[in-house]
């Protein structure tokens, strides 16, 4: 029979139980923090973590019959056998938490970044059951870390008004102790040599516990993948497609079909611009626009019978795409919505969309598996009837202004249209009600200053013509034009990432750029938005 310990309740003896208070207290779905597994039982190791959530403390945990035996120590552990240090004792932790170094969801339990302050090796002093000395209320025993060493005592106290069990954390006169010796003095991690300030700005990993234990850990070091623009023989083979062929590019074979129909007219003084000239577009801007799509469904506004003529949206994979276009399948669809979505993640997919007539590509906000966890906060500056592009700017301006001062990393972009988009990144953990209500702060502020320029008004004749402020766009399965996406508008224009300063260029128009001149455009100035990407910032408090 197993045996009933206090301090736990009546049964929960296990490590599958112990674990049941720490599950009960977490989304999983939100923070990146381990869900815990199956661990060998056993002691052996400690880990303290310094722990920035709604205030400063020190996680000490001890690796006791397969978990973390835990406690909140709000001034740390010391090395000084005069200090009495006030001792929490929390839920017990997963044994994959040992190591875990990085950012716990705003909103959480416990929400706040933490590091690996110290780390090694501990036994218990007089008993073989370390179990049962935590329960009766008093451990004794000694470590052996890159900070802490020599003998600790935990000693229970009472509880508190909430009925947590108050503990004292001591530090014995021995050969390891040090008059004096305070824990704020040493705040790196042990693991990584950074601080709390430098994982909240940039985390290196992050926990997923939605996922196994063994691929909770997502490694955010790592840069985005890469494609190659097609080659000269293969752009050749394209020219020499009669009005429909197959076009193989990067070892994929494309149906192409009525090449020289007109999807666009031309624009001053040009020639108009056919599907064949979306293709080559579409081929050639690939390695710029491939970042912004390859892990995300996209929804498609197609067009192809041409601009002039209404499009439409169209999300549903059609059954004739071919086998190689990656799909996804929506499992939370609800009767009637779309199951199926595309996800654009080669030269040759954007090449089909191209002859699918999808003249804008609207990517997700959110990546794939996590599809309700955005990684872009999104600013859309919406022109009314009235607005000029000179409003425009004056508003992205403001937000220039404002960003700046939060210290907040974002790229603007002309939409090819009329108005101007800020497309800010963000790290893992937030949901879109974040992201929205971040966004919605820093709107209304800007608003403020300008109230004669904005209305708030969802719909457009009821807006005065003044432009609107927009951040419902950060909703799940809402989605802005893709950079480098052409628009249904003559001559092709194109949706273009710019610098901050060239809000200040006079000759800046929202459509300057066209399908016919991006490709120089990114060649001279690179991509400002394109070296955001995966960038995992934190937002700061408003």
């Amino acid at each position: 029979m197993a045996r009933e310990r206090s301090g736990y309740p009546a049964g929960m003896t296990d490590q599958r139980d112990r674990l049941a208070t720490y599950r009960s207290m977490r989304d999983f779905s939100a923070t990146p923090e381990p869900a815990g597994g199956d661990a060998a039982p056993g002691t052996g190791r400690f880990v303290v973590q310094r722990h920035r959530a709604r205030r400063l403390h020190y996680d000490v945990r001890l690796e006791v019959d397969g978990v973390l035996a835990s406690w909140a120590v709000p001034k740390g552990p010391s090395l000084d056998p005069k200090a009495r240090q006030l001792a929490v004792h929390v839920e017990d932790h997963p044994i994959e938490y040992f190591d875990f170094e990085g950012l716990i969801p705003r909103g959480e339990y416990g929400g706040g970044d933490v590091v690996v302050w110290d780390w090694g090796t501990w036994s218990p002093s007089g008993t073989d059951d370390p179990a049962g000395a935590i329960a009766a209320g008093e451990l004794h025993f000694d470590v052996s870390g890159e900070k802490l060493a020599g003998r600790f005592v935990l000693v229970r106290t009472g509880k508190d008004r909430s009925g947590k069990e108050q503990w004292l954390l001591l530090h014995k006169n021995d050969d390891h102790a040090v008059a004096g010796w305070d824990p704020e003095e040493h705040p790196q991690s042990v693991k990584t040599g950074r601080t709390n300030d430098e994982v909240a700005a940039a985390p290196e990993a992050m926990w997923r516990g939605d996922r196994p234990a063994a691929e909770a850990a997502v490694d955010l070091r790592h840069p985005p993948p890469s494609w190659d623009p097609p080659t000269p023989d293969e752009l050749a083979a394209l020219d020499a497609l009669g009005r429909k062929g197959r076009w193989t590019v990067q070892g994929l074979e494309v149906a192409l079909t009525n090449l020289d129909k007109v999807l666009f007219p031309g624009r001053d003084g040009e020639p108009p611009v056919t599907k064949r000239d979306l293709v080559r577009h579409h081929a050639q801007i690939a390695p710029y626009m491939l970042p912004f799509l390859h892990d995300r469904p996209v929804n498609l506004h197609r067009y192809p019978d041409g601009v002039d003529k209404p499009g439409f949206w169209h999300k549903e994979v059609p059954s004739h795409a071919p086998e190689w276009l990656t799909q996804w399948r929506n499992e939370e669809a609800d009767p009637g919505e779309t199951v199926c979505y595309a996800v654009v993640d080669s030269v040759a997919a954007l090449v089909w969309m191209a002859n699918f007539g999808a003249v804008e590509l609207n990517p997700w906000t959110s990546r794939l598996p996590d599809v309700h966890e955005p990684t872009w906060a999104l600013i859309d500056v919406d022109p009314g009837e009235r607005s000029t592009f000179s409003d425009i700017l004056v508003l992205a301006r403001l937000y220039r202004t404002a960003l700046e001062h939060l210290g907040v990393v974002a790229a603007p972009k002309v939409t090819g249209k009329r108005g101007v988009q800020i497309w800010v990144p963000i790290a893992g953990g937030y949901s879109f009600s974040d992201t929205r209500g971040w966004v919605e702060k820093v709107s209304r502020a800007i608003g403020r200053t300008v109230p004669d320029m904005i209305s708030w008004e969802w719909q457009k004749d009821r807006r005065g013509g003044r432009a609107r402020l927009d951040y419902t766009q950060n909703a799940i399965n809402k989605t802005l034009i893709a950079p480098y996406s052409a628009r249904p508008a003559a001559g092709a224009p194109v949706s273009v990432p710019i610098t901050w300063d060239e809000l200040d260029d006079p000759d800046l128009r929202p459509d300057r750029w066209t399908v016919r001149t991006v490709l120089d455009r990114v060649r001279e100035a690179g991509d400002p938005l394109g070296e955001l990407v995966g960038r995992p910032q934190r937002l700061p408090e408003l």
